[in-house]
């Protein structure tokens, strides 16, 4: 669908700008985009490493799992009807952790496993789940401490005070964050999804098989709500 957004957008400016007689400006700026676009990122490139092996060097020394077992009790609040030994708990808390400390580079494939871990709980393999849009919801609108990617676009520019980001965006994610719990609250009590069924030992009961065991993902190898995850 964004794809179809950016398409339109592009072919009615340059429909415009024929129809006005402005195509030299409209070249002038695609061209002029593009130059700008290279010489951000290159500019990028040496804080991004910076930053990305300091949060490294916190992944590695054990406070994305410390963080983890901190966030445990609170996720699995938050995702009732996933039992509390399955994977995707795990793959839930790493990415949880990963946003927290800024590790855009790290939630991503985690939410993606959760995703995939999820849709194997998914009675309904072509809907999704009310766990997997709670995950959505978390990863879009997740707090962040260390917002890395601004604090370096900040350094690119020129800021006297790159860092005097943290403050305002952890205030704001966590105004996101708790509204995304909240719209995600009233729709579950809303669509009155009840949790996922288990047998007398306490175990998940499986999906029967047949269609439904091969309909988990799509064409591409990724279950549909997956492709939304990101960083």
């Amino acid at each position: 669908m964004v794809n179809w957004i950016w398409l339109g957008m592009i072919v009615v400016s340059v429909v415009f700008a024929a129809v006005t007689g402005r195509m030299n400006e409209v070249a002038e700026a695609a061209f002029g985009g593009a130059q700008t676009g290279v010489t951000v990122c290159l500019g990028l490139v040496s804080i991004l490493v910076f930053w990305m092996g300091l949060m490294r060097i916190a992944e590695d020394a054990g406070l994305v799992r410390k963080l983890s077992a901190l966030l445990a009790p609170i996720v699995r609040r938050l995702f009732p009807d996933v039992p509390k030994d399955h994977p995707a708990m795990g793959y839930i808390l790493s990415n949880m952790s990963a946003n927290l400390l800024g590790l855009g580079n790290a939630a991503t494939p985690m939410g993606i496993r959760a995703m995939q871990e999820l849709q194997k709980l998914n009675s309904q393999p072509h809907i999704a789940t009310p766990a997997m849009c709670t995950l959505l919801a978390l990863n879009t609108a997740s707090i962040t401490i260390v917002p890395t990617t601004i604090i370096a676009i900040r350094m690119n520019m020129g800021s006297a005070h790159p860092a005097d980001i943290v403050a305002p965006t952890l205030l704001a994610t966590a105004i996101s964050t708790a509204a995304a719990l909240l719209a995600d609250r009233w729709y579950r009590r809303k669509s009155g999804a009840p949790p996922i069924a288990r047998n007398k030992a306490g175990s998940k009961r499986r999906p029967p098989k047949g269609p439904l065991s091969g309909a988990s993902l799509s064409p591409s190898g990724v279950p549909p709500a997956d492709k939304a995850i990101g960083g």
